[in-house]
């Protein structure tokens, strides 16, 4: 029995989140909860909420106990990424990349 949540279209670089999503993989919920809120990433604050979306649905839709949980699986994928042009000198233009993430939390219970 598993637990997932999505978090499509955020608008954060994948590999500045795929470094917070190394530290909570594989450990229980409680402590992945801490090591997000005391890290100072970007990425911390949408991770946080998308690990306590994952807990209630674990919770509510398949009557999972919270204190067996543990992040089984994260990981992110690339998002579209939005065009944007940055104006430079002599008239040229500076291309910039503003690229999205979609990321996917498993949380299983402990046997």
């Amino acid at each position: 029995m598993e637990a997932r949540a999505y978090l499509k279209y955020a608008r954060i670089a994948p590999r500045k989140v795929q470094i917070v999503l190394d530290m909570i993989r594989n450990k229980p919920v409680n402590i992945a909860a801490a090591i997000l809120k005391h890290t100072p990433k970007a990425a911390c604050e949408p991770l946080e909420k998308l690990l306590k979306s994952a807990v209630a649905n674990a919770e509510n839709n398949h009557n999972m106990d919270k204190n067996n949980l543990y992040v089984a699986e994260c990981f992110v994928c690339p998002g579209p990424i939005m065009k944007r042009i940055r104006p430079r000198a002599k008239g040229s233009a500076y291309h910039v990349l503003k690229r999205t993430s979609h990321v996917t939390l498993v949380l299983k219970e402990k046997e």
